[in-house]
């Protein structure tokens, strides 16, 4: 045999055993965190909800919160033309605010497609769009080098197979639940298996999957009713390398998971499970809701908003924060804004956030302040969230570092160390401080950051 076709055999069966150990929940922690390398040093990604509820403008759960019918809600599909939508302005203003990965709803819990899905009409291209817009999406933010991946509802609330349960619009409508106790739900599960498939086959090489949500007990649904082991065997084998929520019910099955995923919180530590620290990620939204909403108001700040984003690194996670598009396909301006804001503090202090994680135990949090570490150049960040006048005392810092200086624009800090040495003649702990000697003025960046090169 040819050596050349040897060694492409040889490939071939590395690719098919490590699939094969994916599949199998067989992975080492070794090749899982080479796998997900990139998404933990990326840190910030942008989420994007994106559908029929973009037009009635009040929350992604509209059609339950006012149990609307299918024939109802059918005018939002009737009406949906995004005749501004431009996925090149979404993707640079993602990479502008400095988020590395986009993942974006191709379908919500209403069932409809952004896709030109086979199995359905219930799609982008029936509307007044007349496309497939999830597509170009995925062709936009290959072109700025930005990693995509597709969120996907595990719910259907417009399969005429899907079953009513307790998230369902129509739960509690005695009329409609005697009309659909003839469902085959099996019919639906064959539907959510293949356009699964699709998605995993039909895009190139897809990063993340977020697959949303189980609600096992009583009129819910869980890993037997979604397939979930068969599912996620599936996608592991058309997408090895790709990286999947933990919504599928699946978190006692080896390789079933990936990382946690807090919604609309921030851990108090380290997300744990079985007390080990485990990949995580927040995902959180500008407002109260995840599509576009005209009239909330309970918008954060952009002070806000870079906090979050530092409090979730120094304890070890990634932030995805989410934009709701509007029905004419544009970010509403105040996410634009906040983008904008993030961006111009990114630019200055990514150093801080990319490849950052939680700082080791031995480096005490100062107060009024957030500590973000890189391992790999040895150095720490605290980030000032309230400037304080002259000094800023880092107890226990003392002979540890080489150099100090302000991120954005890398002046000097200077500073004296106090109590560095052994414990006093009665056997008392000294502080081993690091005094550092602020200016008066806070420097013209949302929130500072201090960069000290470790010995």
């Amino acid at each position: 045999m040819p050596r050349h076709r040897f060694v492409k055999i040889a490939s071939i069966l590395c690719i098919a055993l490590f699939v094969s150990s994916l599949a199998a929940g067989a992975e080492t922690p070794a090749q899982r965190e080479a796998r997900m390398k990139w998404w933990t040093d990326a840190r910030f990604g942008m989420f994007i909800h994106w559908g029929l509820y973009a037009l009635p403008a009040r929350h992604e759960w509209v059609k339950n919160h006012e149990k609307i019918t299918d024939e109802a809600y059918q005018k939002y599909f009737d009406h949906f033309n995004p005749d501004l939508y431009n996925p090149a302005d979404w993707v640079r203003a993602a990479k502008n605010a400095g988020m590395k990965y986009i993942v974006i709803t191709s379908k919500h819990h209403e069932g409809f497609c952004l896709w030109d899905s086979k199995y359905t009409d219930y799609k982008a291209p029936k509307t007044p769009a007349g496309r497939d817009l999830l597509k170009p999406l995925v062709e936009a933010a290959r072109a700025e080098g930005i990693k995509i991946g597709f969120y996907y509802s595990l719910l259907d609330w417009h399969h005429p197979d899907y079953t009513i349960d307790r998230c369902h619009p129509m739960w509690g409508n005695k009329e409609f639940m005697e009309k659909a106790k003839g469902r085959d739900f099996s019919k639906y599960q064959e539907y959510l298996y293949n356009q699964v498939r699709e998605l995993m086959t039909e895009f190139g090489t897809i990063d993340v999957l977020f697959m949303d949500f189980s609600f096992p007990g009583k009129d819910g649904k869980g890993r037997n009713d979604w397939q979930s082991e068969k599912l996620i065997k599936m996608i592991r084998e058309l997408q090895p390398g790709i990286i999947v929520d933990d919504r599928l019910d699946l978190l006692d099955v080896p390789g079933g998971w990936d990382y946690r995923t807090p919604e609309q919180e921030m851990p108090k530590e380290w997300v744990q499970v079985d007390g080990r620290p485990v990949p995580w990620e927040t995902c959180q939204t500008f407002s109260g809701s995840w599509g576009y909403y005209r009239d909330e108001t309970s918008w954060k700040s952009t002070n806000q908003l870079i906090g979050m984003l530092i409090e979730t690194v120094s304890k070890g996670g990634n932030l995805i924060l989410n934009v709701g598009p509007t029905a004419r396909g544009t970010f509403d301006r105040r996410a634009t804004d906040r983008l904008q804001s993030m961006g111009e503090w990114m630019k200055v202090n990514s150093r801080s956030i990319y490849g950052c994680t939680q700082a080791p135990a031995e480096f005490p949090v100062p107060q009024n302040c957030l500590l973000t570490y890189n391992a790999a150049a040895k150095r720490l960040y605290v980030h000032v969230l309230r400037w304080p006048i002259d000094i800023l005392r880092l107890d226990g810092f003392a002979g540890k570092v080489a150099y100090a200086q302000l991120l954005n624009d890398a002046s000097e800090i200077r500073y004296t160390e106090e109590g560095l040495g052994p414990a006093g003649k009665k056997g008392e702990k000294t502080a081993n401080s690091l005094v550092l000697e602020l200016p008066i003025a806070k420097p013209g960046v949302e929130i500072p950051v201090i960069e000290l090169f470790l010995k």
